[in-house]
């Protein structure tokens, strides 16, 4: 990786106190903000091997808990979109009040529930992001905010994982945006197999790359 910044951060939302990680390689023109599934956290192995590789692109990355140790044993509230779309808009603000981040283009990176918090969010800021990933996101459940995406917008689905995958061609008819839809052939929901993650970095990397550049 080139040379980057690594700081621990806490960002204020709403009350709470959210941890993060927030790394900016040296020259970064763009900054993909991670929103996790339920059940996940800025730990997240899988996000973070991405975040790894958007580094070696020279895209910064913020990886943070939208959700308290004590919200985060609650299944209602790890499926509270309308909450986890807050906690994204607050890191957001958050990031365009630092003097080291307030000049950057930002991307959303959102994972299984948290891609529908990203969708949503994405919306809200309009031509503040630039770009959004969905990794076997949960489109459908930001459906009613597609169509006012302005954010060049990539869904990435595991062939095998065809319930989500069904629902993410749905949702995609919906977006009047830049777009594209990927399918990893024979991936199931978590992109476990060989090669699969890899695959799904790779893609988002050059997508943010592309429109965050």
């Amino acid at each position: 990786m080139a040379d980057a910044t690594t700081t621990d951060v806490t960002i204020p939302a709403d009350g709470v106190a959210l941890d993060g990680e927030l790394v900016l390689p040296e020259g970064a023109t763009g900054l993909v903000v991670f929103a996790h599934g339920s059940g996940s956290s800025r730990h997240s192995p899988r996000n973070s091997y991405v975040a790894g590789v958007l580094h070696e692109y020279g895209l910064g990355t913020l990886l943070f808990d939208l959700l308290t140790e004590r919200e985060d044993r609650s299944y209602e509230t790890r499926f509270d979109i309308e909450l986890l779309t807050a906690r994204l808009l607050a890191a957001t603000d958050w990031l365009r009040e630092r003097e080291d981040t307030r000049g950057l283009r930002l991307g959303y990176f959102g994972s299984s529930t948290g891609a529908a918090a990203a969708l949503r969010a994405a919306a809200e800021r309009g031509d503040d992001v630039g770009a959004v990933v969905s990794r076997g996101g949960r489109v459908d459940m930001a459906a009613e905010r597609l169509p006012e995406m302005r954010a060049a917008t990539l869904f990435v689905v595991g062939g095998a994982d065809t319930q989500v995958l069904e629902l993410n061609r749905d949702a995609f008819e919906r977006l009047d945006c830049t777009k594209e839809l990927e399918v990893i052939e024979a991936a199931g929901h978590l992109f476990e197999g060989p090669g699969e993650l890899e695959a799904v970095a790779e893609l988002a990397a050059e997508w943010f790359r592309e429109h965050l550049g």
